[in-house]
């Protein structure tokens, strides 16, 4: 018998692969459902080893492909059905509008579909640090839509959900004062926070006036809104209890005083301002907790004394930095970014405060004598600094002093003063070659003084050590001469050695650099492309970063040469013959 052929494209890569519009026909749903679908189970397009194969060689387009498996993965989804339901409810809507109905209308409206995405997330985050580390996008999308207005075009209800969303995770954060670095450019104010030994970046937009871009799809992002807002309140519930937080959040001495309802409703209003605020702490559902702090001598150490002493330093900045602004009290100017600046110094255990008038949720007022530090962005001329005994500062030695772990020198921060640069603290791992601009390396100077000193002291006691060889060796040469004059010409004598002085620094690199030629020539011949490519890409970044350095030397000389030029005082001004008159 004849062996039965198989059919082309019946197995392999080409059954591995399935079409949109298969996908859309198996699912009996349109392009918007599918596309919904799609979003909310994290479902994506693939690309394939063999497009052709996949095609099942119709190569006249690129098409979008899905993996078949995880189209069976949708058949099998709930909300498949919802979709269905909300196709008949429309029409029945259609149907009950036409004949003028409106009894049957407002019922449909009552019983209109509605989805629940708690599932979805449940199974797209098993675990709670799985949610965590995709908590980025999550953030910068609710951030986002948190600041727009009131518009036909956005539901207002996601936009005040995306709001106190945000709210309830910088409360968070300041809580758990796990705030890290920040940094503001012109796109808005990066935030990094550490929970749960994950770091998280997002980006909060500045509140400029909202134009709506013509190139977005705003329909589009509402269905990616619509699950991280599902996925922030799970996030949001379980850190909240985990620092034994009140959830929904709430302030003392609010909820227990007003019994009415129309006073209830007005004190939702003001419980609401003041918590937007910031600058409030929250309600605990356990009092009196004592946080046990466990002192870094009692833990065991580990063969690695230099890996211990490192974890126990890392431990002491993270301290430091946690209450870098505890003890200060800083009032805010009305020309200041308010919310950027309560966050990031409630978050390190400060207390902040801004003028009544300007916003609800005020703790004091400007004439506060306890005042150490305030707030301003105007020009020195239209500033009364009547107040002596506080330092007034410019908002951008908040960002600085977070960034480098300690607070900042005022001096160039002051009101008027010309700002140093505000340098991005999110390439702190440099590569070989990278280039350091001066103020970065001014700053790493500041932020470890121990070190510096340190390295003073051992330049001193080595500068002492070679003039004391140097002393003794000339003292040696002066008793040889006086030996030599006063004694008789022998025939055989005997002379002192001079002590052959070694330069550590030298003979160490000298053997580090035959260490790592041994070490080149035993990388592998395969491996040795690659340690090419990386060796030559270092010698670029070497290049490059002498350019730069050449380029911001003579860039400081011309500054320097204009300066000098300006400052010489110029003669007075003598046109045509009149100055040469007076020149004779």
């Amino acid at each position: 018998m004849v062996a039965r052929r198989n059919k082309t494209y019946a197995t392999g890569e080409a059954s591995n692969f399935m079409t949109r519009k298969h996908a859309m026909r198996k699912l009996q749903l349109n392009l918007k459902d599918f596309r919904r679908l799609c979003i909310l189970k994290g479902i994506h397009p693939r690309e394939p080893r063999n497009r052709k194969r996949a095609q099942k060689g119709d190569m006249t387009k690129v098409q979008t492909l899905f993996h078949e498996k995880d189209i069976r993965f949708l058949l099998h989804e709930p909300i498949v059905w919802k979709f269905r339901d909300f196709k008949v409810f429309v029409r029945k809507l259609k149907k009950a509008t036409a004949k003028g109905n409106f009894d049957a209308v407002a019922r449909l409206k009552d019983n209109t579909p509605k989805y629940n995405l708690d599932h979805i997330v449940k199974e797209r985050y098993p675990t709670f640090i799985d949610a965590i580390r995709d908590l980025e996008d999550c953030l910068c999308l609710c951030a986002l839509y948190a600041t727009f207005p009131k518009n036909a075009r956005l539901p207002v209800e996601m936009i005040t959900l995306c709001r106190r969303l945000m709210i309830e995770f910088m409360h968070y954060v300041i809580e758990a004062k796990a705030l890290r670095k920040v940094f503001v450019s012109i796109k808005g104010y990066y935030y990094q926070v550490e929970i749960m030994g994950q770091t998280i970046t997002w980006i909060v937009p500045h509140s400029f006036a909202y134009a709506k871009p013509e190139n977005v799809d705003l329909k589009l992002m509402a269905i990616f809104v619509e699950f991280y807002t599902t996925m922030l309140g799970f996030v949001n519930y379980r850190l909240y209890h985990k620092l034994n937080l009140q959830y929904p959040p709430s302030l003392a001495g609010y909820g227990q005083t007003m019994s009415h309802a129309d006073d209830q409703d007005a004190l939702g209003e003001e419980l609401s301002d003041r918590i937007t605020a910031l600058n409030r702490s929250l309600v605990r559902t356990v009092t009196h907790t004592e946080e046990e702090d466990t002192p870094m001598d009692d833990i065991p150490m580990a063969e690695d004394d230099g890996m211990m002493e490192e974890i126990k330093r890392k431990a002491e900045q993270l301290k430091h930095l946690t209450h870098l602004f505890a003890g200060m009290k800083v009032f805010l100017g009305r020309e200041v970014p308010r919310e950027p600046l309560v966050f990031m110094i409630r978050a390190l255990g400060g207390e902040v405060s801004w003028d009544a008038t300007a916003a609800p949720g005020s703790t004091f007022g400007e004439s506060e004598p306890s005042v150490t530090h305030q707030i301003s962005d105007r020009p020195k001329e239209s500033l009364q600094m009547s107040y002596l005994q506080r330092v007034y500062v410019q908002p951008q030695w908040i960002f600085d002093s977070i960034n480098q772990g300690q607070l900042l020198p005022v001096q160039t921060y002051f009101v008027g003063e010309v700002l140093p640069p505000h340098l991005s603290p999110f390439i702190a791992d440099r590569r070989v070659g990278d280039y350091i601009p001066p103020e970065e390396k001014e700053l790493l100077g500041l932020a470890e003084p121990a070190k510096a000193k340190k390295a003073e002291e051992q330049e001193k006691e080595e500068d002492d050590s070679e003039d004391e060889e140097e002393d003794d060796e000339e003292e040696e040469e002066g008793d040889e001469e006086e030996s030599e004059e006063e004694g008789a010409p022998s025939k055989m004598k005997v002379e002192l050695g001079k002590p052959e002085v070694v330069d550590k620094e030298k003979a160490k690199k000298m053997m580090e650099d035959e260490e790592f030629k041994l070490r080149t020539m035993m990388i592998k011949k395969k491996h040795k492309g690659l340690y090419r490519s990386m060796m030559k890409s270092r010698k670029r970044r070497v290049h490059e970063t002498k350019q730069l350095e050449w380029k911001r030397k003579e860039f400081e000389n011309k500054q320097n040469q204009a300066g000098h030029k300006s400052a010489e005082p110029k003669g007075p001004k003598a046109v045509g013959g009149k100055a040469k008159k007076a020149q004779k």
